[in-house]
């Protein structure tokens, strides 16, 4: 590997891209697979998700404190994603590939058990990886750009995994399309891990006991306003993302052909907007930065209530993909900077707890979306594809516009419960640069 790739932020980003591909195709078409394909009735599939965030919220904490308390000479998180990488690959097969014939309850169990350990090891990947970043990339204008760059290559992996899926699904079925999947994450995800070489001095120092670990992470004020307000805002990225396929059978009107098109607008628009973003924000503190994005956010999920059609919803689409490309860029400054003063404070750098401990609180937006499909599908009659109640149109209205404009309202307001500031510099220590490639 050439010494200009090692700790690049492009070669870096190619990790970003491997997990997303197949983590978007889960989180766009899991429900729709198995609830209006296979008839899992929507409370089985509600009831999976929260006895998974149960088992979540143990080991995404705990995958975290042993990953910064690993020491190898390959580094700390590099052994932890190797090892990861098959059984991500196996693991996302049997998602999508249940025997055929199964019962409601045997349905229920295939996907409970295979959702359990898709999500345990994809854990370990997203906690590792994400502990790099900071570790990687210090001040807030570097990671400002290397978040950019992470970020137009993850809405390139979000246009495949979301806009392509149903092409595949339709012309190879949902088994074949996760074998091509997991093939392209397990190439990408080495040639980056090939590329990343660990600071050593980030290893430095004799970790903090477990119960001091969680007490130094679980008292930060920051952290916890910070992403607590992300979780409603990243619940937004999967509802939207999931209810599409039933927004576009049941609000538009469209053939599940069209589907990849509605899709491709938002992401497809996301790539350059990513970097209008970037410009927008480089010279901006981030946590101004951020908050602008998020009330950006809620407005651009306005135009999804007045849908009705194919072009109507692709320029609904393009709208959504102006305020997700500002919320994909500006939390990796804010999280770094939390990180970076934590460092200051315990002499450790934690990167691992803290980015499992912000995982499983962003993650629970998993149940939140599910609960949120759930109640909406109650109150419209909506139970499956075989029995989708008096009104489908006007529960899919509610869950893809109303929803999120609640939940990003929420968010909003949420961003200003502490004061949140930091010094300049981002974490770089005085007289010293950033080492990487940009």
């Amino acid at each position: 590997m050439k010494r200009g790739w090692i700790n690049s932020p492009y070669t870096f980003a190619l990790g970003m891209f491997a997990m997303m591909v197949p983590s978007q195709a889960f989180s766009s078409f899991y429900s729709y697979f198995y609830v209006d394909k296979l008839g899992l009735g929507i409370g089985l599939a509600t009831l999976a998700r929260s006895i998974f965030l149960i088992w979540d919220a143990v080991n995404n904490p705990l995958f975290g404190y042993w990953s910064d308390r690993t020491r190898t000479r390959y580094g700390r998180r590099r052994p932890w994603v190797f090892g990861a990488i098959p059984l991500f690959m196996l693991t996302f097969v049997l998602i999508f590939s249940p025997p055929d014939g199964l019962s409601q309850n045997g349905l229920f169990t295939w996907f409970l058990v295979a959702l359990i350990l898709f999500e345990a090891v994809a854990t370990v990947l997203w906690v590792n990886y994400g502990a790099l970043f900071p570790e990687l990339f210090r001040g807030d204008r570097v990671r400002a750009k290397a978040s950019a760059i992470q970020q137009g290559y993850q809405v390139v992996a979000l246009l495949i995994g979301s806009a392509l899926t149903p092409i595949l699904f339709n012309a190879m079925g949902f088994s074949n399309m996760a074998v091509l999947y997991a093939a392209i994450f397990g190439a990408f995800m080495f040639l980056c891990m090939v590329s990343v070489q660990e600071k050593p001095e980030a290893g430095e120092g004799e970790p903090l006991k477990l119960l001091e670990a969680f007490r130094e992470t679980l008292k930060n004020k920051k952290f916890w306003v910070f992403n607590i307000s992300n979780s409603f805002a990243q619940t937004v990225n999967g509802l939207i993302s999931s209810i599409i396929p039933f927004y576009a059978k049941y609000v538009l009107n469209i053939p599940d052909g069209q589907v990849s098109i509605l899709l491709a607008s938002v992401f497809v628009s996301v790539i350059p907007l990513v970097f209008v973003w970037y410009r927008i924000i480089r010279t901006m503190d981030g946590v101004k930065a951020w908050r602008l994005s998020l009330a950006v956010y809620g407005l651009s999920v306005i135009p999804l209530w007045f849908g009705y059609d194919l072009l109507s919803g692709v320029a609904a689409g393009i709208a959504v993909g102006f305020g997700l490309a500002g919320f994909l860029v500006t939390p990796a400054m804010v999280g770094g900077s939390i990180i970076d003063e934590d460092a200051e404070r315990t002499g450790r750098r934690r990167e691992g707890i803290y980015t499992a401990v912000s995982g499983f609180i962003t993650r629970s937006s998993g149940l939140i979306s599910a609960l949120a499909f759930f109640v909406i599908g109650l109150i419209f009659g909506y139970e499956s594809g075989e029995n989708p109640g008096a009104n489908p149109e006007a529960a899919f209205r509610v869950l893809i516009s109303v929803v999120p404009l609640c939940l990003l309202v929420l968010a909003f307001a949420i961003s200003f419960a502490t004061k949140i500031e930091f010094k300049a510099g981002g974490g770089i220590p005085h007289g010293k640069k950033a080492d990487h490639q940009l």
